[in-house]
């Protein structure tokens, strides 16, 4: 392993303001390598715990320019957004050291089309797709095919671009919106549209620094807002690890047949990928296949994996944006399981209200084994307020699953800001089938 003595208390800057920055922001701190973390935008919990500059706008090159003046030693890039717009291009072009894709690499997030078309060209398992960016062919498509289907705008949109259409009807209402710009702007001028699998879903993110990926331990993440997986898609309304249906044989599976074979594809196409790559995917009949890739870690994913992560998280980033991942020894993790619930502001993922007062945050981050990461929030004096959809994430580790979601669901029932919303049931696929009350 290379010597990290110079680097032994790094300032590390977060880029973003969601419960996922939070949590890295946190666990970043644990790490004796660190001095200080500096984030932005950030969010009220992060002021909290670390330190916000002040920039005059968010474009990647304000960042650049304050990484560089401030010594900043490492910086981690959270949203897909800042990725798909090339912030890392822009710091390595300043020898500045960012874990993060390339805007090249990114695409495989910020494109879905160049992403189901790289795994058509190279065999890499998924689901059966078109393409399309006429209404009239998606429709005599969709109506050839029957329901239920699935519509994905082609850009990026926040979680929300995906529709699992369970008729004909609704498939070609959400090609007809998403087109025309009406429901996800740009991002949905393409739009691919394709097979609805069948399944549970499990998010593997792994470590890439060009050479070497590491697999995360598996995780499950509830996109559906409501109980059951019922209603629209969100950014996320909770997550669970590990996955009791991915074993170690799986995991391997999921690693020779997917991981790698989407690296080396990626090169032949001329791309070296660095960073977080995520693989969201179907545990169908026929083995695993990708539902989506993204090029970031996962929220709320990242909440239910590092309060399990005994491994120092910054010395493994410092490895990652330095190329050599593969001369660190295994990751360890906690054995117990973790459980995350977010706390939303009701209506999300539609118009909601905001501003609110949130009541009980001291009392939850007094509770043993419990991480309260703030998603949307803001201070206001000395006041913190809703500030937007998905507001706090509350985490648990329990000596099993059942035990992680009875403290996980005891926690955030000690929260209260003015129509607060939470799925009851997160984790349930993994206790049987059997919902929360």
């Amino acid at each position: 392993m290379a010597d990290t003595g110079a680097k032994s208390r790094m300032q590390v800057l977060v880029v973003g303001s969601g419960g996922r920055e939070h949590a890295i922001t946190l666990k970043l701190l644990q790490s004796p390598k660190v001095d200080a973390v500096w984030c932005y935008p950030g969010n009220a919990g992060m002021a909290q715990a670390a330190r916000i500059p002040e920039l005059d706008n968010d474009d990647p090159n304000a960042l650049v320019e304050f990484a560089a003046a401030e010594g900043i030693d490492l910086t981690i890039v959270g949203p897909e957004g800042y990725l798909a717009e090339g912030i890392v291009d822009a710091f390595r072009s300043r020898g500045l050291c960012i874990v993060g894709p390339s805007q090249s690499a990114a695409q495989i997030e910020s494109s879905k089309v160049f992403a189901k078309n790289l795994m058509e060209k190279y065999g890499i398992p998924t689901a059966a797709y078109r393409v399309f960016s006429e209404y009239q062919d998606a429709k005599a498509y969709i109506e050839e095919m029957g329901a239920p289907i699935v519509i994905k705008a082609d850009g990026l949109a926040g979680g929300k671009g995906v529709v699992v259409a369970e008729d004909v009807e609704t498939a070609l209402e959400a090609v007809r919106v998403t087109l025309s710009g009406q429901r996800v702007g740009e991002a949905g001028r393409r739009v691919v549209v394709e097979e609805f699998m069948e399944g549970q879903e499990v998010s593997i993110l792994a470590l890439c620094d060009g050479k070497t990926c590491v697999p995360l331990v598996p995780s499950q993440d509830h996109k559906a807002v409501g109980d059951g997986d019922r209603g629209p898609n969100t950014g996320g309304m909770g997550a669970y690890s590990p996955v009791p249906v991915v074993d170690e044989a799986l995991q391997q599976k999921i690693c020779s047949s997917i991981l790698l074979p989407t690296l080396e594809a990626l090169h032949k196409e001329g791309i070296v990928y660095t960073g977080v790559l995520y693989a969201g995917l179907m545990l169908t009949e026929d083995g695993p296949k990708v539902v989506e890739f993204n090029s970031r870690f996962g929220d709320p994913e990242t909440q239910a994996l590092l309060p399990r992560l005994k491994t120092d998280l910054a010395e493994v980033l410092l490895a990652v944006g330095e190329g050599r991942l593969g001369s660190l020894p295994p990751l360890e993790w906690d054995p117990r399981p973790c459980v995350c619930v977010i706390a939303a502001s009701q209506g999300y993922p539609g118009p909601h209200e905001t501003g609110f007062p949130i009541r009980g945050l001291d009392a939850v981050e007094e509770m043993e084994d419990i991480f309260v990461y703030h998603g949307a929030t803001a201070l206001q004096g000395d006041e913190v307020v809703t500030a937007g959809g998905r507001v706090v994430s509350i985490s648990a580790l329990g000596d099993d699953i059942q035990g992680a979601r009875d403290r996980a669901y005891a926690a955030i029932e000690k929260l209260d800001f003015e129509n607060i919303y939470y799925r009851k049931d997160i984790a349930w696929r993994a206790l049987d089938g059997k919902k929360g009350d």
